[in-house]
């Protein structure tokens, strides 16, 4: 039998196993695997709500986005309500499931701990997690069909109705594994894919979800019962000969069809929103303001650190990927410079391909950026982790070649040698956080100077009936020296390439 883990402190190399690899912890074990949100997320809020409003804004999307809040105990089952309704009003039962086949333990046993994270998140009650250590899944079960049996066992003991894998699963996989634990069978794509689908707001948001839910769900599709029932004739059908056969699968090729037709059509939508959130962006770019995107791992503080900086009050929760539409705020440098400050989705490891691809467009913020600050959760087990698998997804994108600070968040609550190690790795990183104000004036100063400077030296006379160019000269460039004379008003600047093509038919010695 399984062997429950009392204390995950001190057993990354040696953590107590079966005979076959098989490793049990329930929820409730205090110091265990699954200790519920305290550990999967960041500790409580307590004291937070009220410090958090004087630089958040006034959190509109926090009352919607709360709104309706499920409710734990409810024994008595509706029978009469929508399925949408019942998803809303009933809290599901989870039992975790992970193959460990590379890497520690406690790698393994963080991995877990997220999964438990993004399960809550997406609205569910998390009992227990298993976790078997064995060289690869099994391609039939995949964790093979002793081991399956157990989990059956455990479901029924928990009283679960899902099963959530840590991987994603083929559908031969999950079908087989439903077959085994006679309960729902999902994998953490089809997890991810919920959560974003709650927490789309957007057009685009939401455009972008479904279609990575489409592309997943494609090659998913099954047939059920006779309406289903394969193409057959003569000898084939059963012995039933002519006359027997039957309409075949026409059911599921129209559902294919039918998926292949949205799918293009979504695509189409987004290639147009893609152009409007160009057009935008080269107008940004047309006009010499400098881009800022903040990127990183889910719940590392991208949108309060947006927030502290700039006021702009986006939502801010303790949830995994509470932000999937991006915000784009005007911040000034210390010194006067204007420059954009975009907050993005967050990452996650083993991110679907399928929402990399959908929000690919959306992620270009990311690498058309002069910079990248790429926030880090210092207080999370394993953050150098986190910022391997968020240079993985903008290897994905295109956008490793974009400048990067690394910005260690929630230093109040990390541990100061992880910190500092993390500190000594990075070529440039800084420690703040978002929460408290600390580093903040620091990373305005050094955002200030890794941003590109105007570097065209340029000496112009500008009639006064000018005065736009004179009104674009003080925002967009660097005027070293100022004066008006009877001609117009002679300034001395460093300005980009765009603006100095306009000025060059009033170029003065």
């Amino acid at each position: 039998m399984t062997e429950p883990i009392r204390n995950t402190t001190d057993h990354a190399s040696d953590a107590p196993f079966d005979a076959d690899g098989f490793l049990e912890q329930e929820a409730a074990d205090e110091g265990g695997v699954l200790t519920g949100r305290a550990q999967a997320l960041a500790d409580g809020d307590d004291g937070f709500v009220t410090e958090r409003a004087l630089y958040d804004g006034d959190q509109f999307d926090r009352e919607e986005r709360t709104a309706l809040r499920r409710v734990q105990g409810l024994s008595t089952e509706l029978e009469d309500i929508t399925e949408v309704e019942y998803r809303q009003l009933r809290l599901e039962r989870v039992v975790l499931a992970a193959v460990w086949s590379e890497g520690t333990a406690l790698d393994a046993e963080n991995s877990l701990r997220e999964l438990a994270a993004l399960a809550e998140t997406a609205g569910s009650e998390v009992l227990a997690g298993v976790l078997q250590r064995r060289m690869r899944p099994d391609p039939s079960t995949y964790l093979g069909s002793g081991k399956a049996q157990e989990l059956r066992d455990l479901v029924i003991a928990e009283g679960a109705d899902t099963v959530i894998c840590d991987t994603e699963l083929a559908p031969s996989q999950r079908r087989a594994l439903e077959d085994v634990v006679k309960v729902k069978v999902i994998d953490r794509t089809a997890l991810i894919l919920d959560i974003f689908a709650q927490h789309a707001k957007s057009r685009e948001g939401k455009a972008q979800v479904e279609l990575a839910q489409l592309q997943y769900l494609l090659p998913r599709l099954r047939g059920w019962g006779e309406s289903m029932s394969r193409q057959a004739g003569g000898q084939a059908a059963g012995g039933q000969g002519m006359g027997s056969r039957g309409p075949g699968e026409t059911k599921i090729e129209l559902d294919r069809r039918r998926i292949n037709t949205r799918i293009a059509k979504l695509k189409r939508e987004l290639a147009e929103m893609k152009t409007h959130r160009d057009t935008k962006r080269s107008g940004r770019k047309h006009h010499g303001t400098p881009s800022v995107a903040i990127a990183g791992y889910t719940n590392a503080g991208k949108s309060t650190l947006l927030n502290r900086l700039t006021h702009a009050g986006v939502l801010v929760d303790n949830q995994l990927f509470a932000t999937l539409d991006t915000t784009v705020r005007r911040a000034e440098t210390p010194d006067g410079r204007e420059y954009t400050l975009a907050d993005t989705v967050g990452f996650v490891r083993a991110l679907p391909h399928q929402l990399v691809e959908a929000f690919r467009s959306t992620l270009e913020e990311v690498a058309d950026a002069d910079l990248l600050l790429h926030v880090v959760d210092g207080s999370h087990p394993d953050p150098e982790g986190q910022i391997s698998a968020v240079r993985a997804v903008l290897a994905d994108v295109d956008a490793a070649d974009v400048k990067e600070v690394i910005v260690v968040n929630k230093a109040d609550a990390a541990d100061p040698e992880v910190v500092d190690r993390i500190l000594r790795h990075e070529r440039h990183a800084i420690a703040v956080s978002a929460r408290t104000g600390a580093g903040i004036p620091e990373l305005l100063e050094l955002v200030a100077d890794e941003l590109p400077r105007p570097d065209i030296m340029v000496v112009a006379l500008l009639p006064y009936e000018r005065g736009d160019l004179v009104s674009r000269l003080h925002e967009e460039a660097e005027i070293l020296d100022e004066e008006h004379t009877e001609q117009g008003t002679r300034v001395h600047a460093k300005v980009h390439p765009d603006l100095a093509a306009e000025l060059t038919p009033f170029a003065s010695a």
